[in-house]
């Protein structure tokens, strides 16, 4: 007998279509279909953004809409259908839509296959690809029941810079009324009332975080093996910077550069080098940038923006379009979305690793993690009121940490909209001051404090040791800057492990805080001089041990943060809280193709924070920690070399001790002679 075929079951998208479509008809909606257009930026965003299938093109929503709000703020919607139960929505482990695999790569299945996962990867084109920051992104799917009758679900979800392009589910419903103009103000409201729950954003940002390594990775070995003629470490990331740059805009002042604005031209002066220099000089110009840097930020993109060779057009296109579509396509999402700390940590991270350095400098140029540097921001008690300076600045994520933090106690603190505005500006233009001497780490710096909201202001390209007289760098360059609060990588290969900085520093200073992160052979002997020196004006207030694995992949020092109080002279009866942290709740691993490297395993958040509380108020904060890792103890302020003390061990036996060394004894014997014993009958019987 023949098997009997299987029945198939048969797609009902052409019901849904007609079924939700007819909904818009009736709000009067003026929707567009797959093939209509909708404006010229979603339309090209969609085209410009890669397929449900790969490559480029051919992203095609079943439907979308520009509807405005009371606000008249413009809101893209957009609408994928399908016809098949279960086929709404398909969400990961940590209950987000999954369009990503765990390396960052697009999961085409599903973004092919569920209606939500195919609007929500329209969504993130147009947040992409346009000024559109606030989308959203509807699925619809059905099927027929038993009796025949057509049931229809419906995923609603917010697709968002705030969320990270990740998108958030808004509510329950049962036809698109909500889309009707009545409603839709209430609608709106009801997404600008959804919020993500600190685990929920700290989810995110990993993944984000994974992402932005991955593209990076693949951008710079694109342009390394495609590119010829070969691109040198520094144009990669100068055209990483300009791309950047000239593609943020001002809004109402500076246009975003768009990719067709590169037209590969050999006119003179309009080559796709000066198009883009020119943009960057326009953005730098809105942005109240002070001569003197952008002139130096000009000059030192101008060389590899013009040069005449990545300008020269083959087969109608220069070498230099050609890497910026790379850059835009790769990374431009993650500027667009609004870069955090921890991206631009990432970003920064990698793109260092671009650069070549001598190997006595390699441990030199190895960036504070962002975790790290909020600890130390935190350690130096920077609030709205500081002024904060680091004498190696690297790629500025310590004064981007500290700037983080002055703005969130500004907001806390502050409840007039004017004062706030008035507050931030003054925190970005005169209260952090950074200098690296290195000119390709410093452009980096200049991107960075740009991308976060520009307090790029007083980043000088300057040494620190030789060059620097205490002052502002820009605006008022005849006073002093009143620091009182030190943070602080240096470079390891400076004298005393580079306390020769800290002593610098802390010498132009007449109160406040300071917290450094540095080789622990400087507490241990290394620099004894220098910290002698250091405690004739200042106090030690802790001595961190950082855990060994910090850097895991990019240097493989022990590490010990030192917290001062400045303009106090440290006494030898001074209590010093020393902190075994080597167990900080994170979990490292350094594999390329790991989806995360970093990982929260016992709880890293809390145990940072108590780290901060137990130096400040002492053992009364212990909690995850215990007295064999918290220990109160002295130095000798005429000594610099006793900074790395740990927790003394009570080596004498007590009362328990003594029982259980009787007890273990007597089992002993008493096993022996058992053992004994049964050898002696053994002997016996034979």
């Amino acid at each position: 007998m023949a098997k009997k075929a299987k029945k198939t079951v048969k797609s009902i998208e052409p019901n849904i279509v007609d079924l939700a479509n007819g909904w818009m008809k009736q709000y009067k909606l003026d929707y567009k279909l797959e093939q209509e257009s909708l404006n010229d930026a979603i339309d090209k965003a969609l085209a410009d953004y890669f397929s449900k299938n790969g490559g480029s093109g051919a992203n095609r929503p079943d439907a979308k809409l520009l509807l405005r709000d009371k606000k008249l703020h413009d809101w893209p919607v957009l609408i994928e259908y399908k016809g098949y139960k279960d086929k709404l929505v398909k969400l990961g482990s940590d209950g987000q839509v999954e369009n990503k695999k765990t390396n960052g790569e697009p999961l085409y299945k599903n973004i092919n296959s569920y209606a939500v996962n195919g609007a929500v990867h329209y969504a993130n084109a147009v947040l992409h690809f346009t000024n559109y920051t606030d989308i959203i992104a509807i699925g619809m799917t059905g099927y027929r029941d038993e009796q025949g009758e057509i049931r229809h679900e419906i995923g609603v979800y917010y697709v968002s810079k705030k969320n990270f392009g990740a998108g958030q589910r808004v509510g329950d419903f049962d036809d698109f009324s909500f889309l009707a103009p009545k409603n839709f103000d209430q609608f709106i409201t009801q997404v600008e009332a959804l919020s993500l729950t600190p685990e929920q954003r700290e989810q995110l940002k990993a993944k984000r975080e994974q992402e932005v390594i991955a593209s990076l990775i693949k951008l710079n070995n694109d342009i390394y093996k495609n590119e010829e003629p070969k691109l040198s470490e520094k144009d990669r990331v100068y055209l990483v910077a300009a791309s950047i740059i000239a593609t943020i805009g001002v809004p109402g002042k500076v246009e975003p550069l768009e990719k067709e604005d590169l037209k590969s031209s050999t006119e003179k002066g309009n080559t796709d080098g000066e198009i883009i220099l020119r943009k960057i000089k326009a953005f730098l110009n809105e942005k109240h940038i002070p001569e003197a840097k952008r002139n130096t930020i000009e000059r030192s993109l101008q060389n590899t923006l013009t040069g005449e060779i990545i300008n020269k057009v083959e087969n109608g296109e220069s070498q230099l379009r050609r890497v910026f579509y790379k850059i835009i396509d790769d990374i431009g999402i993650y500027y667009k979305i609004g870069l955090s700390t921890d991206f631009t940590g990432k970003l920064f991270n990698e793109m260092y690793s671009w650069l070549k350095f001598s190997p006595d400098k390699l441990n030199d140029v190895v960036l504070t993690p962002s975790y790290v540097a909020t600890l130390l921001v935190k350690l130096a008690r920077v609030n709205k009121d500081s002024y904060v300076w680091d004498f190696a600045t690297g790629s500025a994520g310590l004064l981007v940490a500290a700037m983080n933090e002055m703005l969130i106690d500004a907001k806390r603190s502050i409840h007039s909209p004017e004062a706030l505005l008035q507050k931030e500006l003054h925190i970005k233009a005169e209260q952090l001051l950074g200098l690296e001497i290195l000119e390709d780490i410093y452009m980096l710096a200049i991107l960075n404090m740009i991308l976060m909201g520009d307090g790029s202001s007083n980043i000088l390209n300057k040494d620190s040791l030789r060059d620097f007289d205490g002052h502002y760098g820009f605006g008022k360059t005849d006073e002093e800057f009143p620091a009182d609060a030190f943070v602080l990588n240096p470079p390891y290969s400076a004298a005393g492990n580079g306390m020769n900085f800290v002593e610098r520093a802390l010498s132009m200073m007449h109160k406040g805080y300071a917290a450094i992160i540095i080789q622990n052979s400087a507490g241990s002997g290394r620099a004894a001089e220098i910290n002698k020196r250091i405690l004739q004006r200042n106090t030690l207030l802790a001595s961190i041990k950082m855990p060994g694995d910090l850097f895991i992949g990019k240097s493989s020092v022990q590490t010990n943060v030192y917290v001062f109080r400045v303009g106090e002279k440290h006494q030898k009866d001074d209590t010093v809280r020393f902190i075994d942290f080597s167990e900080d709740g994170y979990t490292r691993t350094n594999r390329r193709k790991a989806s995360i490297n970093l990982r929260d395993t016992n709880h890293a958040r809390e145990r940072y924070q108590e780290v901060v509380d137990l130096v400040r108020y002492g053992r009364s904060k212990l909690h995850f920690f215990t007295e064999k890792e918290f220990y109160e103890g002295h130095i000798d302020p005429t000594d610099g070399a006793d900074w790395n003390q740990s927790a003394p061990i009570d080596t004498r036996p007590t009362l328990a001790d003594f029982k259980k060394t009787v007890s273990d004894y007597l089992a002993w014997e008493v096993s022996n002679l058992l053992r004994r014993q049964a050898n002696t009958e053994d002997g016996l019987g034979k």
